[in-house]
């Protein structure tokens, strides 16, 4: 069966609305794998472990940490800065502490700047792999191994890096199920 004008221009613009809508869901989970793939945007790598080459050249590495807007916790890196060789293992810690009644869970967002050095920056384990759930008054330390690959020198860009800054923001996001159960069962409990 043919379509007529107006149906053919109908079924058209259909198709052009789904097919966009399709490009639109498919745009992040897209954009997230081009950036931890490419390193573009200060995205960080994720490694099973560090390379066996260690080089001479020291980096320095600054951490940084931030809150998103509404999120009650405190949140620092327990040491500002550290020098490592390129290719050697670090470990850092952040500190994040729940000064409310209530327990709250979190999750970190992180990028690395300058952009150029984001594709060799590794992280080997990284608390902001997880979502993070801190009960009232509960302060903790949570660590980050990373290391800066020896691929960084032979890059027309990154070769001229000689401080990497790591940055994570903390946001709040709903309590898992089990924890949601037992607050709002407490809640019951106490009236």
């Amino acid at each position: 069966m043919a379509l007529s004008g107006p149906q053919k221009t109908v079924a058209q613009t259909v198709g052009v609305v789904v097919l966009m809508g399709g490009l639109a869901w498919a745009a992040v989970p897209f954009y997230d794998w081009f950036c931890r793939v490419t390193g573009f945007g200060g995205t960080t790598g994720v490694a099973a472990a560090a390379p066996e080459d260690i080089l001479d050249r020291k980096v320095t590495v600054r951490f940084d940490a931030s809150k998103a807007k509404g999120m009650a916790w405190e949140f620092k890196p327990v040491e500002r800065e550290m020098e490592v060789r390129i290719g050697e293992t670090g470990l850092a810690f952040y500190e994040a502490y729940n000064p409310t009644d209530r327990p709250i869970a979190g999750q970190a967002s992180y990028n690395v700047a300058p952009y150029s050095a984001g594709g060799y920056f590794q992280k080997i384990a990284c608390f902001c792999f997880e979502e993070q759930v801190l009960q009232p008054g509960e302060r903790v330390q949570m660590p980050v191994t990373f290391f800066v690959d020896p691929e960084m020198v032979e890059d027309l860009e990154a070769k001229y890096v000689h401080t990497i800054t790591l940055s994570y923001t903390f946001y709040e996001i709903d309590l898992p199920e089990g924890y949601a159960a037992l607050e709002t069962q407490a809640e019951k409990n106490t009236n």
